[in-house]
């Protein structure tokens, strides 16, 4: 069963959110976090982009970008700024956009549950990836940005969160990028959570794969590197944003490719029966939609090569049937001739991309859906790469988890 933990956290003055909290560091570049940061000395992106005050070309992992994150968080955290809450706690954070809302609990969840695979993956991490947040958080002795996890509601904890949100106005409120609106709220009233998720028998990772992978390792550093550590210790939890399952909204993640000749798409246009077509986006799961020098096609995707729920996924079919034997796209994680644009950037930034001779075929792409990501993860299974894009995302800088 799911352990969660109040805890302690440090919250910006709500009158400062603007100028501190920001997007998470893994939707953004280091360009596009220094462009975001400019006006904005306090931004919590010199906390979890911190080599964007470091000369240029500085390398991510260099020991002076850790160092330089820790300083910018510390000079935060013994700031006006930022100022910590006295008894553990837990946060109802809601995001609002274009009409949908979507409430999670902001609490700690444990390593040991992850470990253990009571909180359950569906995507492979990286190596290097995992050493870099696993440096930031050993250097700045931080969870500076929480993981989003989904759960199926059957112990009545979104009834404990209505009665949060009803009774009281909201500790924070700020207006974020593109219209959405994060809204922060604080409990000491903590002990029907905790028994609530007592009853949850399995939590799902939905974003921040390599933020649990990373916990978990820093986890295992500290335990041997203190010889006092308890079970109890704050390094054994990291930051999580719990949102129940029927809230949560997945756009697709869509493909882009390069060397697709004239030659080559008749071929396919010819082997897939292609039609043309105005829509931009498939009307189904099973279909995909292509832009191919200024013309949209519709292509129904070849028949699952399995019966287990990932081989049944469109982002499957599509690589199994299509882009492996077609263009040769045996690894997509590594081949340079396919690339992903998040959904939320839409079918004009696909347009864009292959009009601008960037590259030059696009697919967009039916979503994954939120049942199919937790049948994948309960059948033990990995999601193929960039299978889901979850919208809207959670910010950094709201509530910091220090041990």
């Amino acid at each position: 069963m799911a352990i969660i933990h109040p805890f302690k956290g440090w919250l910006p003055k709500a009158e400062l959110a603007d100028q501190l909290v920001c997007v998470p560091y893994d939707v953004i570049s280091t360009e596009e976090a220094a462009e975001m940061a400019k006006g904005k000395p306090d931004s919590f992106l010199h906390v979890i982009r911190p080599e964007i005050d470091l000369p240029a070309g500085t390398p991510f992992n260099d020991d002076s970008v850790y160092e330089k994150g820790a300083e910018n968080l510390n000079r935060l955290l013994n700031s006006d700024l930022y100022s910590q809450d006295a008894q553990e706690t837990i946060y109802i954070y809601q995001l609002e956009s274009e009409g949908h809302i979507q409430t999670g609990i902001f609490t700690c969840a444990s390593v040991d549950d992850y470990d253990k695979d009571v909180i359950l993956k569906h995507e492979l991490t990286r190596p290097d990836k995992e050493d870099d947040r696993t440096r930031h958080i050993l250097t700045q002795q931080a969870h500076a940005e929480p993981v989003m996890l989904t759960f199926r509601d059957t112990a009545g904890i979104s009834h404990l969160v209505d009665e949060v949100v009803s009774s009281q106005p909201p500790l924070i409120e700020q207006m974020g990028e593109g219209g959405v609106v994060h809204r922060i709220w604080r409990t000491s009233q903590t002990v029907g959570f905790v028994n609530g998720f007592a009853s949850i028998p399995k939590l799902y990772v939905a974003d921040g794969h390599h933020r649990c992978k990373s916990a978990s390792r820093v986890a295992e550093v500290m335990r041997n590197s203190s010889e006092n550590a308890s079970g109890d210790s704050e390094f054994e939890y990291f930051p999580v944003v719990l949102f129940p399952m029927d809230q949560m909204r997945i756009l697709p993640y869509n493909r882009v490719l390069k060397n697709v000749t004239g030659e080559l798409f008749d071929s396919i246009k010819h082997d897939y029966n292609l039609v043309k077509t105005d829509r931009k986006v498939p009307s189904e799961k099973g279909a995909v939609c292509l832009y191919f020098k200024g013309e949209w096609w519709t292509m129904k995707l070849p028949a699952a090569t399995g019966s287990s729920t990932v081989e049944q996924l469109d982002v499957a079919r599509l690589q199994e049937g299509v882009l492996n034997p077609c263009f040769g796209i045996s690894n997509p994680r590594t081949d340079e001739n396919i690339s992903f644009v998040g959904g939320i950037r839409g079918t004009s930034e696909l347009e864009k991309l292959v009009d601008g001779n960037k590259f030059d075929l696009a697919i967009s792409m039916f979503p994954t859906s939120i049942e199919e990501l937790v049948k994948v993860s309960d059948e033990g299974q990995l999601m193929p790469p960039k299978s889901t894009w979850f919208e809207p995302k959670i910010k950094s800088g709201f509530v910091i988890h220090t041990f």
